[in-house]
């Protein structure tokens, strides 16, 4: 490996995570500030916040990371003259932007792997510390459909794994056919455990109803495949890892229902982060080389400010997508792309000499 590529991957990667600590630092104690007094008693809840909420802040963060190091890395390169001496020995300008590449993809596959572990529901763990840590997390009075049959769930506690009052309208031909009801029902891991089970059966008559039939039962398994961090977030608005949040989108899919927030959830963790790589090339390739053809103040404002811009703009496309006013392809994964196509024609056109 050569030199010149050790000593830049060094700069950055210390210029990186400089940032990135910071920056997580500062929207940690923020947050930790407003919500401290809804905390439980006692130093390792403190601990336990904080650490949780730090995942919410470096998944959040990250790229914002990557471009700042960069530009710091190029700026201290300028001033030092390091820049110009690495031309001089005949370095291109995309040999110096190869380290920064390679730093930033492969902090992005890191973090890609870790939202597919329980590192994404920091935000959820966070809030079971709070003193009313049950209203917090238990979502209450839920309807949702299961294949023809509509649910109706009073209470569910998405740690304890437990639905309270659930009921299942089965349905055919817009005609009841069926509802199923229990006081408690259990997750076990693949399904839905509820026990003493009251099953109505309405009785026609010339398509007329004349009477319910009433059976019990100890124990009926349904609602197969719905885990409950999937109806937490489809119905209110949780972020799920990648794993949990493909397994929810193929489950929308079998039922016929929208399925916008998982794409949206998805593609936030895995394409949204790469317009920090395609920002790296613009502003790393359009900035000027030399610290006399430049003025370093308004040089650095210029790029952070169009970085804040890029990225306030990218993040509000990709919230209208998770609302679903419009398809989370047209908000995040086209924006991306035209991103990307424009990095591409910067690097291809740049100049190989100074």
């Amino acid at each position: 490996m050569r030199l010149y590529y050790l000593y830049i991957t060094k700069h950055y990667l210390k210029n990186f995570l400089a940032v990135l600590i910071g920056i997580t630092m500062a929207f940690v104690s923020v947050n930790y500030f407003q919500n401290s007094f809804l905390l439980n008693d006692g130093f390792n809840n403190q601990i336990l916040y904080i650490y949780y909420i730090s995942h919410e802040a470096l998944a959040l963060l990250y790229p914002l990371a990557l471009i700042f190091g960069a530009i710091m890395t190029k700026i201290s390169l300028i001033k030092s003259n390091a820049l110009g001496a690495l031309y001089s020995f005949g370095y291109t300008k995309k040999d110096i932007l190869l380290p920064f590449l390679v730093i930033a993809l492969l902090t992005h596959l890191i973090f890609i792997y870790l939202h597919t572990t329980s590192f994404s529901y920091g935000n959820l763990n966070s809030k079971t510390i709070f003193k009313e840590s049950n209203t917090q997390v238990i979502k209450e009075n839920l309807f949702f459909k299961y294949n023809s049959s509509f649910v109706y769930v009073k209470k569910l506690d998405p740690i304890e794994k437990t639905i309270y009052d659930i009921k299942i309208f089965k349905i055919k031909n817009y005609k009841l056919i069926s509802t199923i009801s229990a006081k408690r029902a259990k997750f076990n891991g693949d399904l839905w455990v509820a026990k003493d089970v009251i099953i109505k059966t309405p009785i026609y008559m010339y398509s007329n109803l004349k009477y319910f039939t009433t059976q019990k039962s100890k124990t009926i398994n349904t609602l197969n495949g719905y885990k409950p961090k999937m109806i937490d977030q489809i119905y209110q608005n949780q972020n799920l890892n990648i794993i949990d949040a493909y397994d929810s989108y193929q489950l929308l899919s079998t039922q016929k229902l929208d399925s916008y927030k998982m794409r949206s959830s998805i593609y936030t963790k895995t394409i949204f982060p790469l317009f920090a790589i395609f920002l790296i090339i613009i502003i790393f390739l359009k900035m000027p080389t030399y610290a006399r053809f430049i003025n370093i103040s308004i040089t650095i404002s210029m790029a952070l400010g169009s970085t804040f811009l890029m990225w306030g703009f990218l993040f509000a496309l990709n919230q209208i997508g998770f609302g679903g006013t419009i398809a989370p392809e047209f908000t995040t994964i086209l924006p991306i792309i035209l991103l990307g196509i424009y990095a591409l024609s910067v690097y291809i056109k740049v100049n190989k000499k100074i």
